[in-house]
């Protein structure tokens, strides 16, 4: 585990000396970037929920939820049957 926090912060170094060393205006340009990048995904994104939920065909459907201890109970009953049984002798 060491190991790994040892790569991952020598990988976050490198890329923070890699950042300033360039140019201020270069950072900048770049910071704007990355910023339009994230608002356009964010705007994408809620466009593309509005329009799912506001879909008149958006309909849920309800049933029966089967859980592991209905198996179960299931599987005992019928060995509860088979234990019942009278013996061949």
């Amino acid at each position: 585990m060491k190991k790994i926090r040892e790569t991952i912060e020598r990988h976050v170094l490198k890329a923070d000396q890699k950042w300033k060393a360039l140019p201020a205006a270069q950072q900048r340009l770049l910071t704007k970037l990355f910023f339009g990048c994230y608002a356009v995904l964010t705007v994408v994104v809620l466009f593309s929920i509005a329009t799912s939920t506001g879909n008149k065909n958006n309909t849920m459907s309800i049933s029966h939820i089967t859980t592991i201890s209905d198996r179960v109970d299931v599987g005992n009953a019928a060995n509860d049957s088979r234990t019942n049984a009278p013996l061949k002798r």
